[in-house]
């Protein structure tokens, strides 16, 4: 078996029960967050080997998330107790004209605060075939971006594969004197398979591309594979919002040699979108560790997001079985 090792945060996600606003009823509904968890998380689901590298307190907060992430079938090992506080933002969700409004209470968290040298990577790295990673570790500070890139480095030293999920979080970078656009293009420059679109791309290589979108995508894939040599697939989705409950999804990979493209979906009824860019990580992913070709890896990818958005909460649960029923076609009660 190979290892599938993520580094990342944490956090407790907070929501309002249904659709009402923040505070209007004296009760939250909690979920584990965080981009990389979610990620494996949804991996360890369709069994998958995988661990999570992070850092949460030494109470019942950090433990309980520990609890919840073993549960599911992730390798907790390298999860450190350490620091002082857990990562939360609060998401209340949108509903018709009303968009989902999100706020971090994120600062100085256990993993945020911790040391470069908590993280043993010859260690850590032992037996692990990927490591997966997003932009929004560096985005937290001076000490996560020195982190990330200690990662990658170890990664590519031993030949180990890393994916890289771009996640910008513009007002995460301004809250520090930070340079994002060399972080992040040391980051991609060590990764053979980035979750980014033209957008991401144009941040890295501080160019415009054509404003036709199908042109677009491939002219900046281009010039991403010409910039980045390790670099070998670019997963990216394309989302247009028509309401909160309404929207057109759609996925391409794009390889050195081409592109596959699925034909656009409409997801009506969403009962919560945050977490679907993780879904589609772990899709692709999950498909191509299992040898698919691209077009099935866009099409898992795909059906992984739109499964996320008929669930509440931050991570994507579904088990091998769900995909399947989902893509086979059946929307009638399974009984």
């Amino acid at each position: 078996m190979t290892k599938l090792l993520a580094f990342g945060e944490i956090m407790l996600r907070l929501s309002p029960p249904g659709r009402e606003l923040l505070m209007q009823s004296p009760r939250l509904d909690v979920w584990v967050a965080g981009a990389e968890a979610n990620v494996v998380t949804q991996l360890a689901r369709l069994g998958h080997d995988v661990a999570l590298a992070s850092m949460v307190p030494d109470n019942d907060l950090g433990r309980s998330a520990i609890a919840t992430l073993r549960g599911h079938g992730v390798d907790t090992a390298a999860i450190q107790l350490g620091g002082e506080r857990m990562g939360l933002y609060y998401v209340t969700s949108g509903a018709g004209m009303r968009a989902t409004e999100v706020i971090y209470d994120r600062a100085w968290s256990s993993f945020a605060e911790a040391p470069v040298a908590a993280w043993h990577w010859d260690r850590l790295l032992d037996g692990v075939d990927r490591l997966h990673l997003s932009g929004i570790t560096p985005a937290l500070g001076p000490v996560p971006a020195a982190s990330a890139l200690a990662a990658v480095r170890a990664a590519s030293a031993r030949g180990i594969a890393v994916s890289f999920d771009g996640n910008w979080r513009g007002k995460l970078w301004e809250l520090w004197d930070s340079d994002p656009r060399a972080i992040l293009t040391e980051l991609v420059a060590h990764a053979d398979l980035l979750f980014g679109n033209h957008r991401d791309i144009a941040l890295l290589l501080d160019r415009a591309f054509s404003s036709n979108a199908g042109q677009r995508r491939r002219e900046a894939a281009e010039a991403a594979f010409a910039a980045f040599p390790r670099l070998q697939t670019i997963a990216s989705t394309a989302r247009h919002i028509e309401h909160v409950d309404l929207h057109r999804l759609s996925a391409r990979i794009d390889t050195r040699g081409g592109h596959a493209q699925t034909d656009e979906l409409v997801l009506a009824g969403i009962v919560d979108r945050i977490g679907g860019g993780d879904a589609f990580a772990a899709g692709v992913l999950h498909a191509l560790r299992g040898g698919a070709d691209n077009h099935e890896a866009a099409r898992t990818g795909l059906a992984l997001a739109a499964l996320k958005h008929s669930l509440p909460g931050d991570a994507s649960l579904f088990r091998q079985a769900d995909l399947d029923a989902y893509l086979a076609g059946g929307l009638d009660v399974r009984r």
